[in-house]
């Protein structure tokens, strides 16, 4: 017994010397943190909320840089509405790096059922807009083709639901110049079947970012679909201009300085769109 009174007498005094070191460690701590400088503690913050984005990330939007270029063309088989080439002043704008899929139309028509097949009134469509969807389900296996039988309204407005517009023609041959001078696609002075979706060589829409870009970054600006631009098409009442080409079209379709042009009602397996902000 008097042993172990003895091993907890000293063991209560070791204690008590450790507690002390311990006091001395943390007072010498206070005094260094006593003479720095009070940071007042930040205001706690609300938790952020936000809608969703409404388009998914595939491959977000470029910017195209603002300045002049020359608009239009003088070659050989150019046709007259793309003449005389012209200087035009662009200001800075952003656009979509691949078309509208349909994966994302989707979320738009979802959010908006006055715009899914079926319920659109007539007089925004043809009578076969979105002919190839199966009530508000696209087709399986497409999510990212570029959406096709859509109007020139039903473009503008998934433009405006997703904070952007549809380009107007000057920007979208801009963009679609890629900042080449002078040439006639998007990459250079030819294309061919690695390089573009044109002259029914694959028979219907691809994924979009399959080929290769233009010096902007900008995936199929020659062939897989037409591109509503917002611009109305020269004298034609009640007309808008599309761009680019498509899956089905000519190779002198795909030029950058092409014009093409339907009623805004006006749907197509090969008509689609991208959008600018």
């Amino acid at each position: 017994m008097k042993i172990f009174a003895v091993l907890i007498l000293l063991i209560g005094v070791v204690m008590v010397a450790g507690c002390g070191e311990g006091g001395e460690i943390i007072d010498t701590v206070d005094s260094v943190m006593d003479d720095r400088p009070v940071v007042p503690s930040p205001e706690p913050q609300p938790p952020v909320t936000r809608q969703p984005d409404p388009i998914p990330a595939s491959g977000g939007m470029v910017r195209i840089p603002a300045g002049t270029f020359q608009m239009g063309s003088n070659a050989p088989e150019a046709f007259i509405d793309e003449q005389p080439v012209r200087t035009v002043n662009v200001a800075a704008f952003s656009m979509d790096r691949y078309e509208v899929t349909n994966a994302e139309y989707k979320r738009f028509v979802d959010a908006n059922p006055q715009w899914q097949k079926g319920h659109l009134r007539a007089r925004y469509h043809d009578g076969d807009y979105l002919k190839h969807w199966n009530g508000d389900r696209y087709p399986s296996g497409k999510a990212n083709h570029p959406v096709v039988y859509v109007s020139w309204y039903a473009a503008r407005e998934y433009a405006e639901w997703a904070g952007k517009r549809l380009p107007t023609e000057a920007e979208w041959e801009k963009a679609a110049r890629g900042g080449l001078i002078g040439r006639k696609y998007p990459r250079g002075d030819s294309i061919d079947a690695t390089s573009a979706n044109y002259g029914n060589g694959v028979g219907d829409t691809v994924s979009v970012g399959r080929y290769p870009a233009n010096g902007y970054g900008l995936s199929d600006m020659a062939g897989n679909v037409w591109e509503w631009c917002s611009d109305e098409y020269g004298n034609i009442e009640n007309s808008r201009v599309m761009r680019g080409g498509s899956w089905s079209s000519h190779a002198l379709d795909a030029r950058v300085s092409f014009r093409g042009a339907d009623i805004p009602t006006a749907t197509s397996n090969d008509v689609g769109f991208r959008c600018v902000r």
